[in-house]
């Protein structure tokens, strides 16, 4: 169980880089509250998951679901570049949270 809300927590971090973009430095109301709404979520949750998990492999999991999922919003949402290299970096994030999650022993 753990490891899906250090998933969830993940996502809650997309959403609040991506509310940082929305909000126009803090100055848009609703993306701001969604911003500061979706950091508490995500940390309380992130905070939960390391109850059970060690904090080496949470911490690279949930910032890297964090970080694939804000390029992936990039591109769909602000028409940031999909280029080859930068979809394989992404790819090569995701190695990496998989490779986490099967090497831990929990």
């Amino acid at each position: 169980m753990a490891w899906v809300i250090l998933a969830i927590a993940g996502l809650f971090e997309t959403g609040w880089a991506v509310g940082l973009k929305y909000s126009a430095g803090f100055t848009r109301p609703w993306a701001t509250v969604w911003t500061v709404v979706s950091m508490i979520v995500s940390l309380g949750l992130l905070g939960i998951a390391l109850k059970h998990l060690p904090v080496g492999s949470a911490y690279a999991v949930w910032v890297g679901i964090g970080a694939v999922g804000t390029v992936i919003l990039g591109i769909f949402l602000f028409g940031e570049s999909a280029n080859p290299a930068r979809l394989l970096s992404a790819l090569l994030i995701i190695a990496g949270i998989i490779g986490l999650k099967l090497t831990t022993p929990i």
